[in-house]
């Protein structure tokens, strides 16, 4: 006789967030250092690879956890979708280790061409872990960087709520997958130039920790020499909750209700299988 499935347990969405995190940057870094480093490829390439990263990763995650993969996501599910507050921090720590643990395997892997490309692991190529303003080259200091991480993330999140909100004109549910990892290639494509479009806390403090550790010196700094890491952690949590209030304001209160599970929680039943 077929049993009903059980609710996923907490050790089980963090394990899913962590697997379907480290997808998304084991695509992401790897593209910027075969850009970077190898030559191979250009910044259509990252676009397109970070976006696919994130699509593979919300397939990855998205039954058991939600798939956020994003503690900006996180924060704003838990602020305006009655999310846990308890899985707030147990959920972005899952995400950066997982960010970290695909970074150092990207590390690891393109050590050889990251050596010849960069032998003093310098900012030359330390924009291939994590971000900088103005990408490491152009005039954009921190408070620059700073302003496009909160409008770039609350982009992200107005959209995301807008194409998983059931209750809109959303795409099936296997679909949806696809134009979230489409929304994150145009923030790319478009807002790309002041900072490298992080919009994700987890996807640059764990790759820059792990860039730190194995020979980037210059890690937590910009290349003004100012502390910079913690510019894409409060900026797109700041943003996160800016875009997903404006969802809220602008669109969300208009719409028919439906009892559907909100996007980015994990429903309170399964399916009898």
């Amino acid at each position: 006789m077929a049993r009903p499935r059980e609710v996923p347990t907490l050790l089980g969405e963090l394990a899913a967030e962590f697997a379907g995190t480290l997808i998304l940057i084991l695509f992401g870094t790897a593209v910027v250092a075969q850009v970077v480093a190898g030559g191979v490829g250009g910044h259509d390439s990252i676009a397109w690879a970070w976006g696919l990263g994130v699509t593979l990763g919300v397939y990855t995650a998205g039954r058991i956890s939600g798939a956020h993969l994003n503690p900006a996501v996180t924060v704003a599910l838990a602020v305006f979708k009655g999310f846990a507050w308890r899985k707030v921090l147990p959920y972005s720590l899952a995400q950066t280790a997982g960010a970290f643990v695909a970074a150092l395997l990207v590390r690891w892997n393109y050590s050889e061409v990251l050596a010849m490309a960069d032998p003093g692991h310098t900012i030359k190529t330390q924009g291939v872990f994590s971000t900088l303003p103005g990408n490491g080259a152009l005039p954009v200091h921190e408070w620059g960087a700073f302003r496009d991480q909160v409008i770039g993330t609350a982009i992200l999140l107005f959209l995301v709520l807008a194409v998983t909100d059931l209750g809109n004109n959303s795409p099936a549910a296997n679909l949806a997958p696809f134009v979230v990892g489409l929304i994150v290639v145009a923030i790319g494509m478009a807002w790309g130039t002041n900072a490298g479009y992080a919009i994700n806390p987890a996807r640059d403090f764990g790759p820059r920790l792990a860039s730190f550790l194995t020979g980037y010196g210059t890690a937590w700094r910009d290349q003004y020499g100012n502390l910079y890491f913690w510019v894409p952690i409060v900026a797109p949590i700041i943003g996160g909750v800016l875009g997903a209030g404006l969802y809220q304001v602008l669109v969300a209160r208009f719409l028919p209700t439906t009892a559907e599970p909100e996007p980015g929680t994990v429903p309170a039943e399964r399916e009898v299988v």
